[in-house]
């Protein structure tokens, strides 16, 4: 189809935070959206926020968002004109854009030939070397047979790359440090490329030893103009995978930036591309860069662009697919200030990032309470508060993405937003972004491929906590109390129980990856809080050190904890049992229980006790029926392996018990009826 027939309707072939972001900017054009969905996500949000829906299959994304000829059905029934594939999936397929030119709907991308020039990395890079791109020492023939190809690393020297001419995403790819253990690599990677590509041919490629991951944004229209959008450092990566980006690259200069630029461009024209494409470089200390791969569509870390140079690329992308000229030329283009983008996924750092499933309970960004300027902070995502991570796709959940007048202003801009992050209900990676944020290597732009794995020690170390982290997280919990007790706010109730004055409680913390520690363990920290009844400051214990502790509610999430006069605005709130802390330079977590014999008080006890934590009924002290006085035990709890008495809480009588010896019982949960005396 003529890339000049406008169109009215979009249909996105992608789901998640991609399919969200692009249908806006077709919303705002005027656009109709048309979303897809699979079993796994009819309820996702961007099924929801489409102007229509399509069903394509199953959850199995062979069977629904893969499949061509049920994405290009969607389209026809819906009367959808063009169709904007995101990226993954089908955004790099020929196939779907010539089953596309055949139905007649426009292609928001590349032509095919553009796609299978540069999904054949072998080929790619000869297109690239005619068109004066330099490209990394390697192999790249079409001879595969294994001596010939150790005999290229030989000459090459190691350490060498392997790489799977057809692959991508880090699949059939490895380092190989010696000649000794060639084969095995090779043997391996070959494997991964059948399985994950139907192909088994292999490049081999110089492994650089510090380089940067430096990739410079293209657009080319179909009337044969092309510029770029200046670069983004995309080096922080795990397995291959980026995590944080920034642009611009730091300590670029002008004359490397222009090269790099008009090096990405020559890479597009060379292949007939139209639309948006990304052309990746190592870049090495020296100042020297070479191409790796062109990606064929919208990059994830697109909005780091869109922030420095003011522009809306899937803008750019639909107007050139309805055969439009570029926007702007190359000497219109300009950089203003510093962006990051960190990736949120749905992963346990802990665990070696093994991916995480559940139910979003809490998904929300405090700006409020952060003091963040809207204008300065985006955040790109595909889910809401409710919704279902599912293990069938990718796991990441958002983008968070900032802006600064420069890079240290985004990079402060970056720690207070992922501390006003509160994603809750599913484990994600939001505390390990923001160590990589804070570290100091990071912050001094030591900057390579390698960064994740160089500073392992000190991204995994095991948490130290501090007196003053003890001490705010217990403070957080006292007044939990007082709101269980006392009031529905959070934060409001600063006057303490209504006991006699003063009155003490003692709250067991520990990391909750010790929570089944007893409070003997090393692990367990006691914290003894006391208040006097007219007092608005508590006086914490914490071993031999005491501190005077004072909470103050601020603008949403946020609180100022004052310990011994000394003044702290963070973010404060919990996730059951677990308190969570965080301030730019961290996150503090921390469970806790209240390990003391727990008096309700007569008014609130006379007609049932509840249980102050998640535990287990150890036993009961009494009968139903039976005559007890004031401060008598009625049963035994247990939480963390410790025991917790439950007393009567006036004089009177246990009409019934709610709960059996080895039961387990939640937070909250009625124990028993009391009827106190009149």
């Amino acid at each position: 189809m003529s890339r000049s027939t406008p169109f009215d309707t979009l249909l996105v072939a992608n789901r998640g935070e991609i399919a969200c972001r692009v249908m806006r900017t077709a919303r705002a054009m005027g656009l109709r959206t048309v979303a897809v969905y699979s079993d796994a996500d009819a309820n996702a949000r961007h099924v929801r926020e489409a102007d229509e829906a399509i069903r394509l299959g199953p959850a199995a994304a062979r069977e629904s968002y893969l499949k061509v000829e049920a994405v290009v059905e969607a389209a026809q029934r819906s009367g959808a004109g063009a169709i904007h594939p995101g990226y993954g999936f089908l955004s790099e397929n020929g196939a779907l854009v010539e089953a596309l030119d055949q139905a007649g709907i426009v292609f928001v991308g590349p032509p095919a030939s553009a796609i299978a020039a540069m999904g054949d990395k072998s080929a790619a890079k000869a297109r690239m070397a005619n068109a004066g791109v330099p490209l990394v020492p390697g192999y790249h023939g079409d001879d595969q047979d294994d001596g010939l190809l150790k005999a290229e690393a030989d000459k090459i020297g190691y350490p060498v790359l392997l790489k799977a001419s057809a692959g991508g995403g880090g699949k059939g790819m490895r380092v190989v440090e010696s000649s000794e253990g060639f084969q095995a690599a090779l043997d391996g990677c070959r494997r991964e490329s059948q399985a994950a590509f139907g192909d088994q041919r292999m490049l081999i490629e110089k492994y650089l030893t510090q380089p940067r991951h430096v990739e410079v944004q293209v657009f080319c229209d179909s009337h044969g103009a092309g510029v770029y959008l200046f670069e983004r450092d995309c080096s922080v990566q795990r397995r291959h995978q980026k995590v944080l980006e920034e642009a611009p690259a730091p300590g670029m200069s002008e004359g490397l930036r222009r090269e790099m630029g008009e090096a990405a461009v020559r890479a597009a024209k060379e292949i007939g591309y139209v639309g948006a494409g990304t052309v990746e470089f190592l870049l090495d200390a020296d100042g020297s860069f070479y191409f790796m791969e062109m990606n064929t569509r919208l990059q994830v870390e697109h909005p780091v662009t869109e922030m420095i140079t003011g522009q809306d690329l899937v803008e750019w992308q639909l107007r050139v697919a309805m055969g439009e000229a570029l926007p702007l030329a190359q000497e219109d283009l300009t950089i203003t200030g510093h962006s990051f983008e960190a990736r949120l996924y749905a992963e346990d750092p802990e665990q070696d990032f093994l991916p995480a499933t559940g139910t979003l309970t809490r998904f929300a960004m405090d700006l409020e309470g952060a003091e963040l300027d809207p204008a300065r902070v985006r955040l790109d995502s595909g889910v809401e508060t409710g919704d279902a991570v599912s293990m069938h796709y990718d796991p990441m959940l958002a983008k968070l993405i900032v802006h600064g007048n420069d890079r240290t202003q985004a990079l402060a801009t970056l720690n207070r937003a992922l501390a006003a992050l509160d994603v809750q209900g599913v484990v994600t990676n939001r505390a390990f972004l923001q160590r990589l944020a804070t570290h100091p290597a990071f912050q001094a732009c030591e900057l390579d491929t390698r960064f994740i794995e160089k500073n392992e020690a000190t991204l995994f170390a095991p948490k130290q906590y501090s007196t003053e982290e003890y001490a705010g997280a217990a403070l957080v919990g006292l007044h939990q109390l007082a709101r269980e007790c006392e009031s529905d706010s959070p934060w409001d109730r600063h006057d303490g129980f209504r006991l006699n004055a003063p009155h003490t409680i003692r709250i067991a913390l520990c990391d909750p990856a010790h929570a089944q520690d007893d409070d003997d363990s090393e692990d367990v920290v006691v914290v003894e809080g006391t208040r006097e009844r007219e007092d608005a400051a508590w006086h914490l214990t914490i071993g031999s050190e005491t501190l005077t502790a004072r909470l103050d509610s601020l603008q949403g999430d946020a609180v100022a904890i004052t310990l011994d006069g000394h003044r702290r605005r963070l973010q404060a709130r919990r996730d059951g049992n677990v308190v969570v802390i965080v301030d730019p330079r961290g996150e503090t977590r921390l469970f806790w229980r209240r390990i003391d014999a727990i008096d309700h008080g007569r008014q609130e006890a006379e007609s049932t006790l509840t249980a102050p934590m998640h535990g287990t009924v150890v036993a009961l002290l009494v009968e139903p029926g039976a005559r007890v006085e004031k401060g008598m035990p009625l049963m035994v709890m247990e939480a963390m392996k410790m025991e917790h008495t439950m007393t009567a809480p006036a004089d009177g009588h246990v009409a019934s018990f709610h709960f059996q010896a080895a039961d387990t019982v939640g937070q909250g949960d009625v124990l028993l009826d009391f009827a106190a005396d009149e």
